[in-house]
């Protein structure tokens, strides 16, 4: 009988052949293989794109320019000089434990006087006020701001309008000040901060830029990284005037006598500072006298000279710049890098070339 073969087993037949044959060529060890085939490589692109962003600012704190205290109520406010008189029967002065900076300056009769900068606290009341003299300009201008006084020749007062500074008088009948009936005159002159700073012009109402260089920390203050341990500081800025400074490990700060008295404020605080800067100086005749007929001396500040910087227990001897009156002062160490004081108040004594020492020890 004929052999049948239907459509179905002929398909299966054809597979199960080259299932076969497919087998076969596996398993024989003695065939040559064919030619390798190249397969291209294959990139996937990735199906979210990643978040890129720039990396965030760093937070760098509102610091007060005077001081370089870091605080998060830092406003905008003018500096404030006051002229403060510094003879023996007016102290303690009041305010004086709240400005940022103060100078101290001879004037006739070797007595000395404060310029007192206030920014970043704000004293119910400061004085003793006295007058001006001719080297003020040369200390407050680079501050642009507003300088309180009582009293000054025509052309002192000139001098400070010259030199951008905003004059707040009590001569002029400026507000503000009052006559206290604790002392005699002309030593009862006080003034209210408040009222001084209320009456600042439109040019004169900017914080002022800083004046000195600040270390970020005070463990960085160019004294205490490169400076001689010292524990006092010891000044004559004329016959009569003897300021010293001791170290307080306890709070960090320099403390303020007067001939070995220790000094304090009104309100009962001792003066203290975070740096003390003594600087050399010219002390000339301006040629002016005062109305008892005595010579008044002027402080040359625009030139250089030696200076002494005292922070954190240790000091270093430094040179001083002051290039224009309204420039600020410049404090280099020897290497010719600039000193960076440590965040805090400081005070400037003004220490007459010839008449004046300064030492530490």
């Amino acid at each position: 009988m004929p052999l049948t073969v239907s459509l179905r087993q002929t398909r299966t037949l054809a597979l199960l052949t080259v299932a076969v044959v497919a087998a076969l060529g596996a398993c024989g060890g003695g065939s040559t293989p064919g030619p390798a085939v190249s397969v291209p490589p294959v990139t996937v692109a990735p199906s979210v794109d990643p978040a890129k962003q720039a990396a965030p600012a760093p937070v760098v704190p509102a610091r007060w320019p005077l001081t370089g205290v870091a605080a998060a109520d830092v406003v905008v406010r003018p500096a404030l000089a006051v002229k403060i008189e510094n003879p023996a029967e007016v102290r303690p002065q009041t305010g004086l434990d709240q400005a940022d900076t103060v100078w101290e300056e001879v004037v006739e009769g070797g007595i000395t006087r404060f310029v007192a900068i206030f920014n970043s606290q704000v004293p119910a009341e400061v004085g003793p006020i006295r007058s001006v003299r001719p080297m003020d300009p040369a200390i407050v201008s680079p501050m642009h701001g507003i300088i309180a006084f009582s009293g000054g020749q025509p052309t002192f007062v000139a001098a400070l309008t010259a030199a951008g500074v905003q004059t707040i008088s009590q001569d002029a009948g400026a507000p503000g000040f009052a006559r206290s009936q604790v002392r005699p005159a002309p030593h009862n002159v006080f003034g209210t901060p408040t009222t001084f700073w209320n009456q600042a012009n439109d040019s004169h109402k900017a914080s002022p830029p800083e004046q000195f260089h600040f270390a970020r920390t005070a463990a960085q203050a160019t004294a205490v990284v490169s400076g001689t341990a010292a524990t006092a500081l010891t000044l004559q800025l004329s016959g009569g005037s003897h300021p010293g400074w001791s170290w307080n490990a306890a709070d960090s700060t320099w403390l303020r006598s007067e001939s070995g008295t220790p000094s304090t404020a009104a309100s009962g605080a001792r003066l203290a500072a975070t740096n003390v800067i003594a600087l050399r100086v010219s002390l000339v005749d301006s040629g002016t006298v005062d109305p008892a007929g005595n010579p008044v001396p002027e402080t040359k500040l625009v030139g250089s000279g030696d200076a002494l910087v005292a922070t954190g227990g240790k000091s270093i001897a430094a040179t001083w710049t002051k290039t224009a009156t309204d420039s600020p002062l410049t404090l280099a160490a020897a290497d010719g890098t600039d000193i960076k004081l440590a965040a805090g108040t400081t005070w400037i004594e003004l220490v007459p070339n010839g008449s004046g020492s300064m030492s530490a020890s």
